[in-house]
């Protein structure tokens, strides 16, 4: 046999000698020029997915009576009905939890997030808002949104309101699915 096969068949019997001999059994040594491929490089750890910071408890209520305190309400305005409360957890990015359509919800939140008012904060007391009734759905929302805690309030008990609602919806349910 010509020098480099005797090496090359040496250098691979002495590779499987190595795997095939028990752990207790001494190993043999192998130069590294004689070594058919490079060593086995340590496998990665796996990497773990962040944790999810975009994390939301949505509760939304309506009141037999119409609203909390009726003399609040325009004349005339009452809900009808047994009172409703339900609760659904929102995880967004990736979407998921309880919530009936948290893809869509997902996204309403994105872009009223992203949008020129922070919906996270109440409507300021100074501002002008139509006097109208939306019903008497109330809503909180609690969690942790883009790193930041969330801790709001909403209703439907004049225009702002109602478009501050209107603009988390379908995070929120629409006019038409709150049972009023």
């Amino acid at each position: 046999m010509p020098r480099r096969r005797t090496a090359a068949v040496l250098a691979g019997t002495a590779v499987l000698a190595t795997v095939l001999t028990p752990a207790s059994a001494p190993a043999v040594a192998v130069p590294a020029s004689a070594r058919p491929w490079p060593a086995p490089m340590p496998m990665p750890e796996p990497v773990m997915p962040a944790a999810r910071q975009d994390q939301l408890t949505i509760t939304v209520s309506t009141s037999p009576e119409g609203v909390a305190a009726p003399h609040t309400a325009p004349r005339g305005v009452r809900g009808g009905g047994a009172p409703t409360r339900r609760t659904h957890t929102l995880d967004c990015h990736p979407a998921g939890g309880t919530h009936p359509d948290a893809p869509a919800a997902c996204d309403a939140v994105d872009r009223a997030s992203q949008g020129p008012r922070d919906p996270w904060q109440p409507v300021p007391a100074d501002a002008m808002c139509a006097q109208i009734h939306g019903g008497p759905a109330t809503a909180r929302i609690t969690g942790v949104w883009r790193g930041q805690r969330v801790d709001a309030s909403f209703r439907r008990t004049d225009g702002c309101e109602i478009a501050r609602w209107n603009a988390l919806v379908p995070a929120l349910p629409g006019p038409g699915e709150l049972g009023e």
